[in-house]
This record gives structure tokens, C-alpha cells and sequence, in this order.
């Protein structure tokens, strides 16, 4: 079933071009399934020079969808949550905003967790909605551009391994918080001895 999603995708949105992935990208954020990076992907390979552009298209038409998303879960509260995840999922989604609020946006926007969920749960949670806009260009913007940049670059060797990115990205994303990690236990260990 989602094998023949993703043919459906490709075949209704990329005919259109950048505009097949601008919608895509907006959709995606909100409530489709099916991410735009292999869409990116095709379009980049298929006009390299381009890349910077559909890259950017992707993030626009991403973030404006998460920006829709917000505006779903602000209106529509818990309700509309409950609609896509279990109510368990619920409360770890709402336990990561509370304790780091921005940055869980950025983790979602980054890596394959649903970004959608993230932006329907900024909106239920009331996440500042200037920082939830901006850490998404961030995320989005990030991982858009280093998918186009490849493709650009690697060309049909990256292609081949576009199924792994998502990997690439939580080893990254699990990097950095490690490092976070020990930088802020550094931190308080450092201002325990002064």
C-alpha cells in the first residue's frame, strides 16, 4: 500500500514541477504521509544547476505547511491530536516540548520523526509561535538542502542511498545530543566548583 502511495505521489506531483513540490512539502507538514525528499531528489537530478532552488521551494512549502499545522492544532486542540496518534504518544510529545520545547521542533523537522505530528502539537501546546516558525526553516531548510546539495553533487551514488538519509540524520541528531549532553554536565560540574 504505501509502495503504491509513494507511485501515486510521484506520478500526480512531479509533471508539476517545482509547484508538485512546493504543495508536496505543504501537504506533508500537515498530513500527508509521504515526505517530499524523493521528489527533491528526482527534480534536483533531473536539473542539478537547480538544486538551491527546489531545495528552497521544499522548505518554504514545508514550514508554511507547518505553519498550517500549527494553526490546525491551536484551533482544534487535543481533539485533532488524538485523530492521528495514541494518547500515550500524546503525552511524550507534549513531555518533549516541556522540557525542551524549540529544539524538540528542530529534532522532528530534521530527522524522519513525523514532522507533522510536531507541528500539529506546537499549535495544541501553544510552543512560541515565532521560535516554532523559525526552528523549523532551520530543520527543514537544513535537511532540504543537504538532500539537494547531494543529489547535486553525488549524483545517481547518492540516489541509490536516499532510503539511508533518514539514518544519517538520528545518528547525527543522536550526536549532538550527546554532546549536548556532556557540554552541559561539564557545565554544572564547572560551576559546582567555583
Amino acid at each position: 500500500m504505501l509502495s503504491n502511495l509513494v507511485t501515486w505521489t510521484e506520478r500526480v506531483f512531479s509533471p508539476l514541477g517545482w509547484i508538485g513540490l512546493f504543495i508536496l512539502a505543504f501537504i506533508e507538514s500537515s498530513f500527508f504521509p509521504i515526505p517530499p525528499d524523493l521528489l527533491l531528489a528526482v527534480l534536483v537530478f533531473a536539473e542539478p544547476s537547480k538544486w538551491w532552488f527546489f531545495a528552497l521551494v521544499c522548505a518554504i512549502g514545508s514550514v508554511t505547511g507547518g505553519m498550517f499545522g500549527y494553526l490546525i492544532g491551536y484551533t482544534g486542540k487535543e481533539a485533532v491530536l488524538k485523530r492521528f496518534v495514541s494518547e500515550e504518544k500524546i503525552r511524550k510529545v507534549h513531555d518533549l516540548f516541556n522540557r525542551y520545547e524549540s529544539w524538540a521542533i528542530f529534532i522532528a523537522g530534521f530527522t524522519p520523526i513525523p514532522y507533522k505530528v510536531f507541528t500539529i502539537a506546537g499549535g495544541v501546546f501553544y510552543i512560541k509561535f515565532w521560535n516554532f516558525v523559525l526552528m523549523s526553516f532551520i530543520s527543514r531548510g537544513l535537511r532540504f538542502f543537504i538532500v539537494a546539495g547531494f543529489v547535486m553533487y553525488f549524483g545517481q551514488r547518492f540516489m541509490d542511498y536516499l532510503d539511508r538519509f533518514d539514518l544519517w540524520t538520528l545518528v547525527v541528531v543522536v550526536l549532538l545530543l550527546i554532546i549536548w549532553w556532556f557540554y552541559r554536565k561539564y557545565k554544572k560540574k564547572k560551576s559546582l566548583v567555583h
